[in-house]
C-alpha cells in the first residue's frame, strides 16, 4: 500500500460587513435567527436549516432520515446583542470557521456587525474553488434579507 504525503496549501478568507436597519434590536436579532433557519440553496429552495439558538447548539441541514450536514455550533449567544458560530458550514472539505454576527443601537439604529473568518484545504477541483468568490456575494444577500425583513416587522 503506498502513502502519499504531501505539503498542501491553506487558504483564508475574510468578509466582514456593516448593515444599517431600521428596527428595533431585538426584532433584528430574532430575523438573525430566523434567517438562518431559511437560508436558500442554490436553486433558491429552502434548504431545511435548524439552528439551536443556545451554546453549543448545532446549526445544522436536515435532509430527513437522520441524514444531512453539520454547518457548526453556537460558540456564543448573548441575545440580543451577540451570536457567534463556529464549524465548516457550506464547506465539505477541512475547513474552520467562525461567524459573528454583534448587534447594537445607534442613533435610532440597530447595527449589525458581520463576519465570516475561514481556513480551508482548497484543492486544485475547481467546484471547490468556485465557491469563495460566491462567498461575498451569499453574505451580501443574506445581509440584505435581514435587513429588508426586520424593517417590515
Amino acid at each position: 500500500m503506498a502513502v502519499t504525503v504531501a505539503e498542501q496549501v491553506v487558504h483564508t478568507l475574510e468578509f466582514a460587513k456593516n448593515e444599517e436597519i431600521a428596527a428595533p434590536i431585538d426584532i433584528v436579532f430574532e430575523t438573525v435567527l430566523e434567517e438562518m433557519a431559511s437560508l436558500p440553496g442554490q436553486a433558491g429552495a429552502n434548504m431545511n436549516l435548524k439552528l439551536e439558538p443556545w451554546p453549543g447548539g448545532r446549526w445544522y441541514r436536515d435532509l430527513g432520515n437522520n441524514m444531512g450536514h453539520w454547518w457548526g455550533s453556537v460558540q456564543a449567544i448573548k441575545a440580543p446583542t451577540l451570536l457567534e458560530i463556529h464549524g465548516p458550514l457550506f464547506m465539505s472539505y477541512p475547513a474552520v470557521s467562525n461567524v459573528q454576527y454583534r448587534l447594537k443601537e445607534e442613533n435610532g439604529l440597530t447595527v449589525l456587525q458581520f463576519m465570516h473568518r475561514a481556513m480551508a484545504y482548497i484543492s486544485f477541483d475547481p467546484k471547490i474553488a468556485e465557491q469563495w468568490p460566491g462567498v461575498e456575494q451569499g453574505w451580501g444577500s443574506m445581509l440584505e434579507r435581514i435587513r429588508t425583513r426586520a424593517v417590515t416587522k
